[in-house]
């Protein structure tokens, strides 16, 4: 189990020679089997996985309760159950969850098309994503009072969903597709008018953190071939972060964080610079880095509760820095020092964080399988396949 779930660090890192918070979490993988039942690795998912993640999904995006519902109501008669709101995303408990869970659905079902339950998921997308449903919820977001409703983590989120079904040769998807369409374009619109008034970047380790959006968008953007809208991320990631240095990285996590917002933003910013300019900006931006990734400042964390709903979100924080810190080592020259401590300690993040999924909690269950996907996929990274 422990060479299935951590090749790389145990190639690369004799136990007795691992700094004590790597061997920590190497023996972590070790001694506890993953929560999701299968041989995940860092190379991609295994049938079982990707079975399991999918059932799971399934049974989220068609739980209408618990909710958490963050509407701005101009009158009574506006009060009204998730499913009458948001006939497509009513489940996993708030819309954005439920996005980006019909988009795990879709990269299962696209990637690994012999799964069992490829029939339920064809099934279920074809109920959801109905041009009507779709449109009810273009209309939804179009109203003035929800004009910052979902932004910009779920606008987020569903342009990501976008970009997964546009290059899909599959009748369903195309119409699945050509469905997202209305609320694709009010989204886009409101993105073009929102980055301009946004003075500052919002850092956090929860949903508004800027950078984890921009780097949604500009993946979308060059998808799509925009080059407006990727002009438009270019110049404010610029304007937000380009002369950002000594990023107090001792500082996070906070006890909440699903997010690094430090490394979102270097993810990001990889993604905005060449690879010279992005290999300067990273050494003033973390110049201490080597050190940090050797003396546990930037190490997997525990999560001491699964059932409370923010202290679960450290598990998430473990798969978004797997992702970040792997997208940033890629960035960089092969031959840079920096880039095996970064792979090994995304592998250890990726280890840590599988552990909490399908934990039986709800909790976590109606989004975490979303991050671990994202993170296993190397989802927006250069060399995601190789």
């Amino acid at each position: 189990m422990l060479r299935q779930i951590c090749p790389r660090v145990l190639r690369s890192l004799p136990i007795g020679r691992m700094p004590l918070w790597l061997a920590a979490t190497m023996l972590g993988c070790l001694v506890f089997t993953p929560m999701s039942n299968g041989q995940s690795t860092t190379s991609g998912l295994d049938q079982a996985t990707a079975e399991s993640w999918a059932r799971l999904v399934l049974k989220g995006v068609d739980t209408e309760f618990p909710t958490k519902l963050s509407l701005v109501y101009t009158s009574a008669d506006q009060i009204r159950t998730p499913r009458e709101n948001f006939p497509a995303f009513y489940g996993c408990f708030d819309w954005h969850s439920s996005v980006h869970g019909h988009w795990v659905l879709v990269r299962l079902l696209k990637r690994y098309p012999d799964i069992a339950a490829a029939t339920e998921i064809r099934e279920t997308l074809s109920s959801h994503l109905t041009a009507e449903n779709l449109q009810q919820e273009a209309d939804f977001f179009a109203l003035d009072e929800q004009k910052t409703f979902e932004r910009m983590y779920g606008w987020a989120w569903y342009l990501r969903l976008v970009v997964e079904l546009d290059d899909w040769d599959d009748p369903d998807a195309s119409r699945w597709r050509d469905n997202l369409r209305p609320l694709e374009t009010l989204l886009r619109r409101r993105i073009q008018d929102y980055l301009p008034l946004l003075t500052f970047p919002i850092r956090t380790g929860e949903h508004p953190d800027t950078g984890f959006a921009l780097g949604q968008i500009m993946d979308y953007a060059r998808a799509l071939e925009m080059e407006p809208l990727e002009s438009l991320v270019t110049e404010r990631a610029t304007a937000f972060y380009a002369s950002d240095v000594d990023y107090p990285v001792q500082y996070e996590p906070s006890g909440h964080d699903f997010f690094s917002s430090c490394w979102n933003e270097a993810d990001l910013m990889r993604r905005v610079l060449t690879q010279d300019e992005f290999t300067d900006w990273l050494a003033k931006f973390v110049p201490d880095l080597a050190t940090q990734l050797d003396d546990g400042t930037i190490a997997p964390v525990p999560v001491s509760d699964v059932t409370d709903p923010k202290i679960v979100h450290l598990a998430g924080l473990n798969l978004n820095r797997a992702w970040c810190l792997r997208s940033v080592a890629a960035a960089l020259n092969p031959s840079h020092p920096l880039r095996e401590p970064l792979l090994q300690s995304a592998d250890a993040h990726l280890a840590a964080g599988l552990n909490y999924i399908n934990s039986g909690h709800y909790e976590g269950d109606h989004w975490l399988a979303t991050f671990g996907l994202y993170a296993i996929e190397r989802i927006g990274t250069e060399d995601a396949h190789r």
